[in-house]
């Protein structure tokens, strides 16, 4: 199984994804966590699926069989990109998502707004982690500040979003005045202040979100799909599974969880035996497709 990460700066050394790995693999499972440097750099980008593609083609060819993708959080939303890619899919027996986005655009707004649309037209409010619109600064830094301070500034950032704080405070000192009570504000938490802006960064950079998207570009998946998603999900909202759910070909989807029992991708809190058993069944079908994976096919479709 080739396990995607998120976005995160440790990239495959997080340590929830290292436990994660380490549980498939302990279980008999042959693991491959590629590193994605744009995810690790807060980035979500076209070379990251071609990236999960070209590892998951590694592996399959190394045992000699198709694997499964478990994509987390940006990375299952590439993740599904990369199995409805014609060039990967000759490797590829499955596909695991959790946390996954459907459409970049929409959870951005969600960050910045606070609210996001289900696909029956309905709004789900629930107040948006602030770590989500410091990666959407970091990722358009020159939106934000004038050119003499960007590179400091995106280093400041960089340092915020490590959780060092002090660290990011002191080179902060480095920036221009206007600069710096930008960065107050991020400092003090009120992110708020900036929706306008951040409303603008996305309108500008809106070309940029469908080739990372899955909404409306998955019609030539063929590999069983299964979507798991936290309720309590305030990075990328559980509205996304929902989407997903409509764009994944109906013939390929097994399974499609929302789970209170689960926040972003964390475990939240003590679970009840409900939703315990929901997610040991919901386990149980990963080994499934695992065991069943057949030979790896040799042709591409063209």
């Amino acid at each position: 199984m080739v396990i995607v990460h998120g976005v995160h700066h440790r990239g495959i050394d997080e340590p929830r994804l290292v436990a994660l790995a380490r549980a498939m693999s302990s279980s008999g499972i042959r693991v491959l966590t590629p590193e994605l440097p744009s995810l690790a750099d807060y980035g979500v980008d076209p070379a990251s699926i071609d990236l999960i593609g070209y590892a998951t083609n590694a592996l399959s060819e190394s045992v000699g069989r198709k694997v499964g993708v478990l994509g987390i959080s940006f990375g299952g939303g590439l993740a599904l990109m990369a199995a409805a890619d014609p060039r990967f899919e000759s490797g590829i027996s499955f596909v695991v998502t959790v946390g996954a986005h459907d459409d970049l655009e929409r959870v951005s707004q969600f960050l910045v707004t606070n609210r996001i649309q289900r696909p029956d037209s309905t709004v789900l409010e629930m107040p948006a982690h602030e770590y989500g619109a410091l990666v959407l600064i970091y990722s358009h830094v020159q939106d934000f500040f004038p050119p003499a301070d960007i590179a400091t500034a995106r280093e400041t950032i960089r340092l915020l979003l490590w959780e060092r704080v002090e660290e990011s405070r002191k080179y902060a000192e480095r920036l221009g005045p206007d600069s710096r009570r930008t960065m107050d504000l991020l400092f003090g938490h009120h992110v708020e202040a900036l929706a306008g802006e951040l409303m603008a960064a996305i309108a500008r950079h809106r070309a940029e979100m469908p080739p990372v998207s899955p909404h409306g570009r998955l019609a030539l998946l063929r590999v069983p799909v299964l979507l798991l998603h936290g309720a309590a999900d305030n990075v990328i909202p559980p509205t996304e599974l929902l989407w997903l759910e409509q764009d994944v070909p109906a013939n390929t989807l097994r399974a499609a969880l929302i789970s209170p029992a689960i926040s972003h991708v964390d475990m939240k809190g003590t679970p009840t035996l409900a939703d315990t058993v929901r997610l040991v069944r919901f386990m149980a079908q990963i080994f499934e497709l695992s065991e069943a994976a057949e030979p790896r096919s040799s042709s591409v479709r063209n």
